[in-house]
C-alpha cells in the first residue's frame, strides 16, 4: 500500500511531463532519463575518463516510430557545460530543440534540461552526441532508429534482426588533452586505435594488438538477414568497412532509402550513417572478421589503427585468424572513394515517412533563389591562433545563443554578413552568419581547398547530394548536377581538393548550424549558422515557441532562475530540479504506464 501511494505522485509527474511535449494528441511518446556521467573505461587497455548515459559507453539506441513524440531528461553529471545534439534528426520548425550553441545555451555541471521535440515525418538511422568542447572524443554518442509507421511499405524484406555499430578512431588522450593541443596550435596527430562499438580491436595479429583487450563480439544465426546501421562517431578519420566473406547491401542513409546496392567495402567519413543488410550466407568454418581501417593514410604507419569485431555464426566451428580482408587497393587513383560516392543514389520508386515516392519531390526542377560557395582552407593564423575558416572567417560562438538573442532583441551578438562567395581577403575571427527567408531554396557548394577529407552538416535538415569532382568549382560545374535521384542525407563528404553540391528547401524557420563533423577543424573555427526568417510572421505559426524551461546565459543570464546541483556525483536525490519544476529519476521505470501506443 505504501509502495503504492508512493509511486502516485511519479505518475501523476509523468503524465505532466507528457502534457510539455509539441505533439497531437494521438502521436505516441516517448519519456528517457540520462545521467550523463564520467566512467573509466579500457578500449584500447589503458584506463581512461569516457562520457557514458547511465553508465553505458556507448550509449542507449534510441529506437522510436515516425511521428513519436520524444522527451528526454538530461543530467548532466560532467564537470562541464553540456548538450546534447541529435544529429540528422530534423528538427521541424522548432530549433529550440537541436542541441547546439546557437540555439540553446548549455546545461550548466550538476543541472538536468529536458529536450521535447517530434522525429515528425521521417525513417532512417541517425545518432546523438554531445557538440561542445570535442566532448564526443570521449564517448556520449548513441543511436536513433526511427522506423516506418506500419501502413507505410519498406523496399526489402523484414530483416531478422537490427544491429547497430559504432566506429571510429580514438584516442587514449582525455578530450580536455586534445582541447589543449589544439589551443596550442598542434596536430592531433594519428589516433591510437578504431573502436567498434566502444572496445577494441580483436587480437588478429599478435604484434599489433596487446593480449587482454576487449573487443565487440555480433552474434548471428546462419540462414538469417540483419540490418546493420552504422555511424562514424570518431573525431577525424575516414574509415574502411567490410565483413569478411560477406557482401553489404546498402538500403538506406541517414533517412532516405537508396538503390539496393552490394557493396564488398565502403568508405565512411565521419558523421555519416548508413543501413546495410547482410544475409548470413557462408560456411561458418571460423568466425568472420567485421573491419573498420583507415583511409586516405599512410597505411604502413597506421597499421595499428584498425578496428576489428568479429562476426560469430552460432554454428561456428573456430576463432577468426589469418590476415584481415584487403582495404581498396586504390593507392593511384583518387576517384575510387568518390565513384563510390556517386553511386549511391535514392530509391524515388517508394515511400519513406510518407506512402508517396522520395522521387516525387522533383527537387532538379525548382529554382535556386541562394547560391553559397562555402570554401575551407588549411588551418591559418588568426590573432596569434590557429583557427579554420569558412570563405575567409572563423566562428566564434557568441556567450548568447543567437536565437535567444533574436526573441529578445538583443542587437550584435552576430552579424548577418557572411560572404556568398570565398574572400581573399585576410581571415577573421567573428560570429557571422547567412541570412535567409522561409520556402527559399538555396544551392551550396562546399569547396575542400584542405589536403583532409572534410564532412559537412547541415542540422534540422536533409539536402540533395547533386554533384562531386575533383577541381575548383564554376557555374559550368552545374552541367554534371543529378537533378532526379541523387540522396537525401544530412552529411555529405568533400575530398581534398574538391568540391560538393547540395540543394537545400529552407522549409523550417530557426537558426540552424553547418559544420563539419570533423571534431579538430570543427572546433578550431569551421561552421557558421543559416538564418530562417519567415517575413510573413510565423513565430507560433510556422516556426514553434519557445519552450517554457529555457535556460538563459550570456545578456539575458539574469533571466536564469538557479538551480541546486544535483548531479549524480553531487547527490544522490531521485529527485531532479528542473527551473521551478521537478521531474523524477525514476520516470523511465513508469513508461510503460504513461507511454501512448506502445
Amino acid at each position: 500500500m505504501a509502495a503504492a501511494a508512493a509511486a502516485l505522485p511519479l505518475l501523476l509527474l509523468a503524465l505532466a511531463a507528457a502534457a510539455l511535449l509539441p505533439a497531437r494528441a494521438t502521436d505516441p511518446s516517448v519519456f528517457l532519463d540520462w545521467d550523463v556521467s564520467y566512467i573509466t573505461a579500457s578500449p584500447l587497455g589503458v584506463p581512461q575518463k569516457v562520457i557514458a548515459i547511465n553508465k553505458q559507453f556507448p550509449g542507449p539506441v534510441v529506437n522510436v516510430t515516425t511521428n513519436y513524440n520524444v522527451a528526454v531528461n538530461v543530467l548532466n553529471s560532467l564537470d562541464e557545460p553540456l548538450l546534447i545534439t541529435w544529429d540528422g534528426i530534423q528538427q521541424r520548425k522548432n530549433c529550440w530543440q537541436d542541441g547546439v550553441l546557437g540555439t540553446n545555451c548549455p546545461i550548466p555541471p550538476g543541472w538536468n534540461w529536458t529536450y521535447n521535440f517530434q522525429v515528425k515525418d521521417q525513417i532512417g538511422s541517425f545518432f546523438y552526441f554531445p557538440p561542445l568542447s570535442m566532448q564526443r572524443a570521449a564517448g556520449g554518442f548513441g543511436g536513433i532508429t526511427v522506423n516506418n509507421r506500419a501502413v507505410i511499405s519498406v523496399p526489402f524484406d523484414t530483416p531478422d534482426g537490427d544491429i547497430t555499430l559504432f566506429i571510429g578512431d580514438w584516442y587514449k588522450k582525455n578530450h580536455t588533452d586534445l582541447r589543449k593541443i589544439l589551443d596550442d596550435g598542434k596536430e592531433l596527430g594519428m589516433p591510437d586505435g578504431v573502436l567498434i562499438n566502444g572496445k577494441g580491436p580483436y587480437r588478429y595479429n599478435d604484434s599489433l594488438v596487446p593480449d587482454g583487450i576487449e573487443y565487440t563480439t555480433i552474434n548471428v544465426e546462419p540462414g538469417k538477414t540483419y540490418r546493420f546501421r552504422v555511424h562514424n562517431v570518431g573525431v577525424s578519420t575516414s574509415l574502411n568497412l567490410r565483413i569478411q566473406g560477406h557482401n553489404m547491401a546498402l538500403v538506406e542513409t541517414e533517412g532516405s532509402y537508396t538503390m539496393k546496392q552490394n557493396f564488398t567495402n565502403l568508405d565512411i567519413h565521419v558523421g555519416q550513417s548508413y543501413s546495410f543488410l547482410v544475409s548470413m550466407d557462408q560456411n561458418a568454418s571460423s568466425d568472420y572478421y567485421i573491419v573498420a581501417s583507415a583511409r586516405f593514410v599512410n597505411e604502413s604507419l597506421w597499421t595499428r589503427v584498425t578496428g576489428v569485431a568479429i562476426l560469430h555464426y552460432s554454428n561456428s566451428e573456430g576463432k577468426a585468424s589469418g590476415p584481415l580482408p584487403d582495404p581498396p587497393n586504390d593507392e593511384y587513383d583518387k576517384t575510387f572513394s568518390m565513384n563510390q560516392a556517386r553511386s549511391i543514389r535514392m530509391n524515388v520508386s517508394t515511400g519513406a515517412a510518407r506512402p508517396n515516392p522520395q522521387g516525387s519531390f522533383h527537387y532538379g526542377q525548382i529554382n535556386v533563389t541562394q547560391v553559397y560557395k562555402l570554401r575551407n582552407e588549411p588551418p591559418v593564423t588568426i590573432n596569434g591562433k590557429k583557427r579554420t575558416t569558412l570563405n575567409g572567417i572563423s566562428y566564434s560562438p557568441p556567450a548568447t545563443p543567437l536565437r535567444l538573442a533574436d526573441l529578445d532583441g538583443k542587437e550584435g551578438v552576430y552579424a548577418l554578413d557572411f560572404p556568398t562567395m570565398p574572400s581573399d581577403g585576410p581571415p577573421v575571427i567573428g560570429a557571422s552568419i547567412i541570412n535567409s527567408t522561409y520556402k527559399n531554396f538555396m544551392e551550396i557548394v562546399f569547396q575542400n581547398n584542405d589536403t583532409k577529407v572534410q564532412t559537412y552538416h547541415i542540422d534540422g535538415y536533409a539536402f540533395w547530394v547533386v554533384g562531386m569532382d575533383y577541381g575548383e568549382w564554376t557555374d559550368n560545374s552545374r552541367g554534371t548536377y543529378n537533378k532526379w535521384d541523387g540522396v537525401s542525407r544530412c552529411t555529405t563528404q568533400v575530398f581534398p581538393g574538391a568540391w560538393t553540391a547540395v540543394l537545400l528547401s529552407l522549409d523550417s524557420p530557426g537558426f540552424w548550424n553547418v559544420r563539419t563533423e570533423n571534431l579538430d577543424t570543427w572546433y578550431l573555427g569551421q561552421e557558421t549558422y543559416i538564418r530562417v526568417v519567415d517575413p510573413d510572421g510565423g513565430y507560433n505559426v510556422t516556426e514553434m515557441v519557445a519552450p517554457h524551461n529555457m535556460l538563459y546565459c550570456g545578456l539575458l543570464k539574469d533571466k536564469q532562475k538557479a538551480q541546486k546541483p544535483h548531479g549524480s556525483s553531487a547527490s544522490s536525490s531521485p529527485a531532479l530540479k528542473q527551473n521551478g519544476g521537478y521531474l523524477v529519476a525514476a520516470l523511465v521505470s513508469l513508461v510503460a504506464l504513461v507511454v501512448v501506443g506502445h
